[in-house]
């Protein structure tokens, strides 16, 4: 019941962000930018949905730190972009992430924490330098940073508590989520 609660919360806050864009004067400083940015693209919900996804099967010290390896990913990713630095090969690695993650999920792979979280950091960093790129002319940076870390932190927890629910079923059903979302992540790749 808790983890149903959990999800339905997070949902609840990406509906109330979404519809919180129909009223003037909320996208001024690049906050609602930030938040929509993450939601607007496939490969991102799907990465980052599936890395909290995947988290609920690893330790409790890694389920519990994971999203700090997401937003610590992120940030950094997107101060790199900010600071005109160049990462080779982002589009690559963001594809490359959710067919990763994907096969995480089918494989129920369990890494130590430090694997697992510089896995999850090194995802996120090509995710954040995208966002950090894509920040719109005259936004603020706070604000910007503030909405895309409130949004991606809302998907993960989502996945997150997607994953606890699944814990009760068939592992199955887990490995086939894994193997469509490693599909996804391959088309995504080869588009």
């Amino acid at each position: 019941m808790k983890a149903t609660a959990k999800l339905l919360a997070t949902a609840a806050l990406l509906t109330a962000s979404t519809a919180a864009m129909a009223h003037p004067g909320h996208g001024e400083g690049g906050f609602t930018s930030g938040l929509m940015h993450p939601i607007g693209g496939l490969d991102h919900l799907l990465a980052m949905a599936a890395i909290g996804f995947w988290s609920v099967r690893q330790s409790q010290l890694m389920k519990n730190i994971t999203p700090a390896f997401v937003i610590g990913g992120m940030v950094l990713g997107a101060g790199l972009a900010w600071a005109g630095l160049s990462l080779p090969g982002v589009e690559t690695g963001i594809t490359v992430s959710v067919l990763m993650a994907g096969i995480l999920i089918a494989t129920l792979a369990r890494f130590p924490t430090a694997v697992g979280g510089t896995l999850v950091a090194a995802f996120m960093l090509f995710h954040g330098y995208a966002h950090g790129a894509e920040m719109p002319e005259g936004s603020t940076l706070v604000a910007y940073m503030t909405g895309f870390s409130i949004a991606t932190l809302a998907i993960t927890l989502a996945g997150r508590g997607l994953g606890t629910l699944m814990l009760k079923a068939d592992n199955r059903f887990s490995r086939a989520l894994g193997g469509v979302l490693a599909v996804a992540g391959a088309y995504l790749t080869a588009a």
